[in-house]
């Protein structure tokens, strides 16, 4: 007999309570996890063709003004349990904030995960999408996955079953499993000496990126050998605004929203001409980070992933 839920369960959740845009429409159901064995059992309750959405920080997503229609599970300060293991992996799970994970890592003495303190989400979100930055690389520390899959069911996956890539993770042979976890390794180091890096990347991180304002972190992926901000820049698409969307002014490759009363498709056209100019004057085609789901408002039906 499967157990009552303990978590909480939400209709018609508005994402601009949950994006770092500030921007964006509802999910046709919110869930709020009690933790990782009361997720295992809200997921064997879903039918298996239900659009599934995981939300932490909000930091990389964009729901259009016509909602999800589907589930969103939300992880953040609920799967938020991480320890130093016997073996000296780390433990964390995917709610865990990466600045928090960076800052207990570095607590251990051990060295290299600093650059987790400048990615703005959560462990299951840099998990999903191999974040890094500061020449930092998630699953370059990634021993062993926790996944959850439409069962409920626990499985423990090596880095061997994923296809790993720049910005980009997915399972080789199944398509129904989410990050609940993972085992990361990291050299032993200078305890002291990683707070002092982590402080600069973070001193950094503020002066170099427009953090007074909702945005979602770097929108659009570097080309090779080049970056999107410097494309963005010299294409004059620095400051250029769309109905409160605005391209930064102190970072070309963040969209911010000044005053929070752009709409998600103010932003998402945004980013349309952003990829056209660049794609017009210099022949490079940008690749959104950023993930945008749902439909544009007047419209409905199961989700539609962006172009």
């Amino acid at each position: 007999m499967t157990e009552p839920l303990r978590g909480t369960l939400r209709k018609n959740e508005s994402m601009a309570e949950h994006a770092s845009w500030r921007a964006g429409g509802a999910v046709a159901c919110a869930y709020f996890p009690a933790g990782l064995a009361d997720l295992a059992n809200f997921l064997k309750g879903l039918r298996y063709d239900e659009p599934l959405l995981m939300v932490g920080l909000g930091s990389n997503l964009l729901v259009r003004d016509g909602g999800f229609d589907g589930t969103a599970i939300f992880t953040l300060g609920v799967l938020d349990t991480m320890r130093r293991e016997p073996d000296g992996s780390f433990y964390v799970e995917a709610g865990v904030a990466s600045p928090k994970f960076a800052r207990f890592v570095g607590k251990q003495g051990c060295a290299e995960a600093e650059f987790l303190a400048g990615i703005p989400g959560t462990v299951g979100g840099a998990l999903a999408m191999n974040s890094g930055c500061h020449g930092g690389e998630t699953w370059r520390y990634v021993e062993r996955a926790l996944m959850l899959n439409r069962d409920g069911e626990q499985i423990i996956r090596t880095p061997n079953d994923f296809s790993i890539g720049y910005r980009h993770v997915g399972l080789k042979e199944s398509t129904d499993e989410i990050f609940a976890a993972a085992w990361f390794r990291f050299p032993e180091g200078d305890s002291s000496e990683a707070q002092q890096r982590m402080r600069e990347l973070l001193d950094r991180r503020t002066a170099t990126q427009p953090l007074n304002f909702p945005n979602a972190g770097s929108v659009f992926r570097n080309p090779s050998g080049d970056h999107a901000a410097r494309l963005i820049e010299a294409a004059g698409l620095k400051g250029a605004q769309i109905d409160g969307a605005q391209v930064s002014e102190k970072h070309a490759n963040f969209i911010v929203n000044p005053e929070g009363k752009a709409s998600a498709s103010a932003i998402e056209m945004l980013i349309g001409r952003i990829q056209a100019e660049v794609e017009e004057k210099f022949g490079v085609s940008l690749i959104r980070e950023v993930r945008i789901v749902g439909t544009t408002a007047g419209h409905s039906g199961r989700d539609r992933e962006g172009s």
